[in-house]
């Protein structure tokens, strides 16, 4: 039960939090772009903490965990913390353009944003049902290996390329061209937090450096 009560009070932080930050900036809860992303954000992590709970407790487990001071390397928490800024100003920039009209985006541009957060939110599914050991935080647990299958035999951090995908769409779903401007500064972020995780994953997990030998590329193949 009390890792039901994590998983809820986190669910219920996020929505206000993301809640607060877009139609605060905004200025107004008329905002139906702001609706709709929510309501799709919520269904799909809703939904994947449903299938966690009921299939994979332990990954729900290592998840909370998860957030700013929660890594054992410091500069982790750093890169935790600019992301978690990033990605509020990737809800604010939108709303502030909202409130003052800095750019038109078609209503097909705003149903396209939807749609890329859906596919990061399913990327990043398929990531958990692949590998139960997708912790929030950047650790080897007992019993852990590689895992080379499914989304990993094209990129080595498939869940950082849906978080990609999911941040590209968040501003084009809240109707702004200018949010992509904050959305852009998670590229280096992901960057440094990976190059960061693959030096721990090859000095701690047996059979990881061999892996980069097999999988190429990082985040997109044929790219990086």
């Amino acid at each position: 039960m009390k890792l039901l009560a994590q998983s809820l009070v986190g669910f219920v932080l996020l929505f206000a939090v993301m809640a607060a930050v877009t139609f605060g900036a905004a200025g107004t809860p008329a905002y139906w772009q702001g609706w709709a992303l929510i309501v799709i954000f919520f269904t799909c992590a809703g939904l994947i903490s449903v299938w966690l709970w009921r299939f994979d407790k332990a990954l729900l487990e290592r998840r909370v965990k998860a957030g700013p001071g929660s890594e054992v390397d410091p500069a982790q928490n750093v890169i935790q913390s600019l992301a978690g800024v990033i990605f509020l100003a990737t809800l604010a920039v939108p709303g502030l353009d909202q409130r003052f009209g800095w750019s038109h985006v078609p209503a097909a541009v705003v149903i396209l944003g939807d749609a890329l957060v859906v596919i990061g939110f399913a990327v990043v599914f398929l990531v958990f049902r692949e590998n139960t050991f997708t912790a929030g935080t950047i650790e080897v647990a007992e019993g852990q290996r590689v895992i080379d299958t499914g989304p990993y035999a094209l990129v080595r951090h498939p869940m950082y390329a849906g978080a990609l995908v999911m941040f590209v769409g968040l501003p084009l779903a809240l109707g702004s061209w200018w949010g992509l401007a904050p959305a852009a500064a998670i590229v280096p972020i992901l960057g440094w937090r990976l190059l960061r995780e693959e030096a721990f994953l090859a000095e701690q997990l047996d059979g990881y450096t061999a892996y980069r030998g097999r999988v190429r590329f990082r985040l997109a193949p044929g790219l990086w």
